[in-house]
């Protein structure tokens, strides 16, 4: 059996973004473990259009080469990490779209979220777990949540509270569980 793999998506493509920090802190912290691998995926690497493709994406038709490669990287991971700022109460757009270009390369996976913002960016994750069930994406309870006000100095440099670590444990433990068991679903 394959080693767990996870992504951990960078929502946020803004220029002076948080995100990347945040992403930072979680891979490294991921690196530490021995259940999965686990690899940043950076949407600002992946410059995807507002969804262009001419058929729904349930129907695994695409088109478009940038389409193509970003399903085949999706479909790479076994589970997945979003992390997202929280944008007006939701996710960024970027994120939005660039989930909207795959379907089945999302199913029957897991996920869990991490999200910043004025208030920890929880609202972003409920839409978020609303997306992910449709996707039909198990996503695990427990989440991270970091405040611009007490997470980030001059709300600009990361510097997260040292309770996290145990939260980011406890999230890692779950994603990789649910991880396995959805993995077996899909053999």
């Amino acid at each position: 059996m394959h080693t767990l793999k996870i992504a951990v998506i960078l929502g946020s493509t803004r220029p002076g973004r948080n995100g990347k920090a945040v992403a930072d802190w979680v891979v490294d912290r991921a690196d530490a473990r021995t259940g999965a691998e686990y690899e940043l995926v950076d949407l600002a690497d992946w410059p995807l259009p507002h969804m262009d493709e001419p058929l729904p994406p349930s129907m695994g038709q695409y088109q478009g080469e940038h389409t193509k490669a970003w399903a085949a990287k999706i479909a790479e991971f076994d589970g997945y990490v979003f992390v997202t700022p929280e944008y007006n109460h939701s996710i960024p757009g970027v994120l939005k779209n660039a989930i909207d270009f795959a379907y089945a390369e999302w199913n029957n996976k897991a996920a869990a979220f991490v999200s910043y913002g004025t208030v920890g960016g929880v609202r972003a994750v409920e839409h978020l777990r609303s997306i992910a069930t449709t996707l039909q994406l198990v996503h695990v309870s427990r989440q991270l949540s970091f405040s611009l006000f007490s997470d980030f100095e001059n709300l600009s440099v990361f510097k997260p509270a040292e309770h996290h670590d145990a939260t980011a444990t406890g999230l890692f433990d779950q994603l990789e569980a649910w991880t396995a068991a959805m993995r077996t679903l899909r053999d």
